[in-house]
């Protein structure tokens, strides 16, 4: 069978694929830094099953976890509201979020259309977001199910997207899913996430967020997926996204950091999961993160106090954004810093 590699080669020359020029690119942290990116706001709220979340309420979220010290915010998503209604209202939030220096507001783009819809936004309003996300997955069942194509059809159709988009000025950041096991098809071919990775990595995206999606993923499984995926791109370009289903998710990031991974996704509170992966909870919460790596050889970036992330901001938030949604926080942090604070 001809590999995902050359069959891309076919139809690149038309498509716009391939090897390209980055028009951004992101220093190196210092070794021990490790920058997170904070999806509560996008990934976290898409999955709720509750009544429509105001877009003030969105609004106060983001512009909270600025104020705690969070540089990357995911804002919202560019998806038709029939799929994911909690996504509805995103031009709103943009334009309604404080505009905190260095903190940058990427945003879910899934195809042109919602390409479209974000350029027509920032030719009235310039300035809003300076980042788009664009996703695909490593294995075809999860594709049909997510994006109702396969893995080659879903990067064919994002080469245009990121070509206009880097065109536009707008860097690009990839997800590729189910990285380690795919809930259609089992546990995925490391080599497969490696080529699609360094496709993504090929039309142009700075950064790739590797997605353990469902959240079964052991930390020796994850060592294993990583180093296979530096043999295509440099861990420079690499960034974990892990759930926390079987209570791995802290584990994970540990390991991914252990091997030269420095960007790491979560969300506040732990809010999230997956409609495409039956039982799959939310991401690890930022609180847990957070705490797992203080006094440690790692230091959370941040524009907090001591330039790093305010632990107790965080988890007041977690708590907030959950009564909000009618919840209880799933942090492991946040709710033993609230029992010691109720005492």
């Amino acid at each position: 069978m001809a590999s995902l590699r050359s069959v891309i080669k076919t139809t690149a020359p038309r498509l716009g694929l391939g090897r390209a020029r980055r028009f951004y690119s992101i220093p190196s942290a210092a070794k021990q830094d490790v920058r997170i990116v904070e999806v509560g706001p996008r990934d976290g709220l898409q999955n709720e099953k509750a009544s429509i979340i105001p877009v003030e309420v969105k609004v106060e979220l983001i512009n909270r976890l600025a104020r705690a010290g969070a540089m990357t915010i995911e804002a919202g998503s560019f998806v038709s509201p029939k799929w994911v209604p909690q996504m509805a209202g995103t031009a709103q939030v943009l334009q309604g979020i404080k505009k905190f220096p260095g903190v940058h507001y990427p945003v879910l783009v899934p195809n042109e259309r919602g390409l479209d819809d974000l350029l027509q936004l920032l030719d009235a309003n310039p300035g809003l977001t300076d980042e788009i996300a664009v996703f695909t997955a490593a294995s075809n069942g999860f594709a049909r199910a997510n994006l109702n194509c396969t893995v080659l059809e879903s990067l064919v159709r994002l080469g245009g997207v990121v070509r206009r988009a880097r065109e536009r000025g707008l860097r690009v950041r990839g997800y590729v899913s189910v990285v380690v096991e795919c809930p259609y098809e089992g546990r995925t071919g490391y080599g497969r996430v490696r080529e699609v990775v360094r496709e993504l990595v090929d039309m142009g995206c700075y950064e790739v967020s590797l997605g353990e999606t469902v959240g079964r993923g052991r930390p020796h499984q994850v060592a294993e997926m990583i180093e296979e995926v530096k043999k295509g791109v440099s861990v420079d370009l690499l960034a974990g996204h892990f759930h926390d289903t079987y209570g791995t998710g802290v584990a994970n990031v540990m390991t991914a950091l252990q091997h030269g991974i420095r960007t790491i996704d979560s969300s506040v509170g732990g809010l999230g999961g997956c409609p495409y992966s039956p039982g799959a909870t939310g991401n690890v919460a930022t609180e847990d993160v957070v705490y797992a790596l203080q006094e440690s050889p790692y230091h959370v970036v941040g524009s907090s106090s001591g330039n790093t992330i305010d632990l107790e901001q965080i988890c007041d938030i977690g708590w907030w954004i959950s009564e909000q949604l009618g919840r209880t926080s799933v942090s492991r942090v946040e709710r033993a810093m609230r029992s010691r604070k109720s005492k």
